[in-house]
């Protein structure tokens, strides 16, 4: 299968029928993330433990298929994990992005890092790194 073909069937898969969309009425802290030059937005959810261990996340909102599945990859990716490897893996992504990605950080990313081309599509990036600002955003206030 072609990397492209690849990214196509990853973005859909997550757009369409992503695992993690709804609210969490139980949520320890909620966001809003906008990008307004696209008008796409989140409304991000998440749970943590009493050891600040991310213990679930959804999202609600509107945009692009980029962005509405970066959110679901995201959440599929940090769940389960500590405040500091959820920042870790933020910084990943984003260096990934601005393509100085080493390959642990790809490997780290798993699945997201199927959207590595997205840093040679300018007018992309702010729907990738939305869910992914909006994240370290909460978790960095949240310290």
């Amino acid at each position: 299968m072609e990397l492209k073909e690849l990214y196509r069937e990853i973005v859909n898969e997550h757009n369409l029928h992503p695992d993690h969309r709804g609210m969490l009425p139980r949520a320890s802290c909620t966001r809003d993330g906008v990008n307004p030059s696209c008008g796409d937005d989140i409304k991000l959810s998440l749970v943590f433990d009493d050891n600040g261990i991310l213990t679930d996340g959804a999202f609600d909102g509107s945009g692009c298929a980029i962005s509405q599945a970066a959110t679901d990859m995201m959440l599929e990716l940090v769940i389960g994990k500590s405040r500091e490897e959820a920042l870790e893996l933020a910084d990943a992504f984003m260096d990934m992005i601005r393509g100085n990605a080493t390959e642990e950080q790809l490997e780290m990313l798993e699945e997201s890092a199927a959207l590595e081309g997205i840093a040679h599509m300018p007018a992309r990036v702010k729907c990738a790194t939305l869910a992914w600002r909006t994240l370290k955003e909460m978790l960095t206030e949240a310290e």
